[in-house]
C-alpha cells in the first residue's frame, strides 16, 4: 500500500503546464517506467524479507539460547587389571573384502593367534599372525600382535580368543547390502567426555566406527597409549574401527626420534595396501596433518539438484581455498528415476 503512494507522490512532482501530444506521451512512458520499477522494487523486497525474517527469528532464538561450553573433563587412566600374558587392547579392523584384522598387546610373550567361529566356545578356525614392539626413550612397548582372519561371512556375530587364552570376545561383521551406517567421532582423546560419547555410541546399531586422526592424545607419553587401548576395547573388539593418523600421532622429535607416527603405526594397522591407497614417493609439497584447521566451509545450493561446498583455509586474511567439491542430488537424477529391468541387467554381465 505504501508502494503505490510513493508511486503516486513521485508522479505528483511533476510540472504542471498545459500538455502538449508528444509531451503526453512522455509523461505516460515517464509513469510506466516508475511503476515497473517500483514493482521490481516490492518483489526485491519481498524476497529479501523471506530470506531475513527466519534469520532474523533465529538470531533472536540464539541470543536467548546461547552455546555455553563445558568445562574440560579430567584425563581416564585405564590400568591393566590382568596378568602379562593375558591379551589386552583388543581391537578389530578391515581387512578387504570379507576378512578382519584382530590386534592386542601382551606384557609378555604370547602365540600370536586367533581361534574364532560363529558359536560362543566353539572356534571353528584359527589364525596365526605377527607381532612387533618398539622403543621410545625410555619407554619400551609390549608385545604388539595382528592377525588376520577369515574369509568371514557378512552380516554376522563371531566369537574370537587371542593368544589361546584369555576372556571371548565377539565382533558382528557389516553387511554385503546397503544400507550400511557409519559412526564417525573425531580428536577422540581418554577424558571422561571420551567415556560418555563411546557409550552414546554404543547405545547405537552401527556396522563401522571410522575415526580420522588424533586417537590418544598421547603426544609422546607413550603409556597413554596402552591407557587408550583398554579405554576403547569394549568398543573396539566388537566393531570394526577404521582410523587415520593426525597430528597428535606424528611424535616425532627432529634428529631425535626421527621416525614419525612411531606408535601409531605399530599398533594400529589400517588395509592402505588392500585399498591401493599407498603414497610413499615422491613426498607432497603440502602434508595436510601439518595444518591447524581447514578454517570454515561454504556450501552454495546452486539450484535444486547441484551445490558446491568448498573447504577455505585460514592461514591469512584472504579467502583461499584450499579444496571443494560438486554436489548432485539423486533424489532429481533422470538416471535414479528410470526403472531398469532385471533381465537387461543379467544380459548386460
Amino acid at each position: 500500500m505504501s508502494l503505490i503512494c510513493r508511486v503516486g507522490h513521485i508522479c505528483s512532482l511533476l510540472p504542471i503546464k498545459p500538455i502538449k501530444a508528444n509531451h503526453k506521451k512522455w509523461c505516460l512512458r515517464k509513469q510506466e517506467e516508475i511503476n515497473t520499477k517500483m514493482e521490481k522494487k516490492w518483489w526485491s523486497h519481498v524476497f529479501v524479507l523471506c530470506i531475513l525474517c527466519p534469520h532474523l527469528l533465529f538470531h533472536s532464538q540464539a541470543s536467548e539460547l546461547e552455546f555455553s561450553r563445558q568445562p574440560p573433563r579430567p584425563l581416564v587412566i585405564s590400568p591393566h587389571l590382568g596378568s602379562d600374558e593375558e591379551p589386552q587392547q583388543v581391537h578389530v579392523s578391515l581387512v578387504g573384502k570379507d576378512h578382519m584384522r584382530v590386534s592386542w598387546v601382551t606384557n609378555k610373550t604370547a602365540p600370536s593367534t586367533v581361534e574364532y567361529g560363529r558359536v560362543s566356545g566353539r572356534y571353528e578356525a584359527t589364525a596365526k599372525g605377527q607381532h612387533t614392539a618398539y622403543q621410545f626413550f625410555f619407554y619400551k612397548s609390549g608385545q604388539i600382535h595382528h592377525a588376520v582372519i577369515g574369509p568371514l561371512e557378512a552380516n554376522t556375530v563371531y566369537y574370537y580368543r587371542c593368544g589361546g587364552s584369555g576372556p571371548e570376545f565377539s565382533f558382528k561383521t557389516p553387511p554385503s547390502t546397503l544400507p550400511l551406517e557409519f559412526v564417525v567421532v573425531g580428536d577422540l582423546g581418554q577424558t571422561e567426555w571420551t567415556k560418555s560419547t563411546l557409550e552414546h555410541v554404543d547405545g547405537m546399531d552401527y556396522d563401522v566406527f571410522l575415526l580420522p586422526g588424533d586417537l590418544s592424545y598421547a603426544d609422546g607419553q607413550q603409556p597413554l597409549w596402552d591407557s587408550f587401548g583398554r579405554l576403547v576395547q569394549p568398543y573396539a573388539s566388537s566393531r570394526p574401527w577404521m582410523v587415520t593418523e593426525g597430528n597428535h600421532e606424528v611424535e616425532s622429535l627432529l634428529s631425535i626420534i626421527p621416525e614419525p607416527f612411531k606408535a601409531y603405526n605399530a599398533r594400529w594397522l589400517m588395509p592402505y595396501e588392500q585399498s591401493g591407497s599407498t603414497f610413499e614417493r615422491p613426498s607432497p609439497a603440502m602434508s595436510l596433518f601439518r595444518e591447524p584447521s581447514f578454517g570454515h566451509g561454504r556450501l552454495r545450493i546452486m539450484n535444486e539438484s547441484h551445490a558446491l561446498w568448498t573447504w577455505h583455509r585460514n592461514n591469512d586474511s584472504n579467502s583461499v581455498i584450499a579444496d571443494q567439491l560438486s554436489l548432485e542430488s539423486l533424489t532429481t537424477s533422470k538416471a535414479c528415476k528410470q526403472k531398469i529391468s532385471i533381465s537387461n541387467v543379467k544380459d548386460e554381465f
